[in-house]
């Protein structure tokens, strides 16, 4: 049997903290439902203390599909 090789062209991630507001849009959503998600662990994208929020934008578009070629 041949073996099957894959080509993906994957985006340049920086490890750029993608902001919650932009989340959001992307998804359609409100700012705090994206907080919230993220505080109480649905969305696995960020992390989170008391008032700050880190979105690494290779784990968010792992979790959603979004990138913003722009802000690379």
């Amino acid at each position: 049997m041949p073996e099957v090789i894959y080509k993906v062209d994957l985006p340049a991630f920086t490890g750029r903290n993608v902001p919650i507001k932009e989340i959001a849009s992307a998804i359609g959503k409100d700012a705090q439902y994206v907080r919230l998600g993220i505080q109480q662990g649905l969305l696995k994208f960020g992390n989170s203390n008391e008032y700050s929020y880190y979105c690494p934008d290779k784990r968010v578009w792992e979790e959603t599909g979004y990138f913003n070629e722009e802000a690379v």
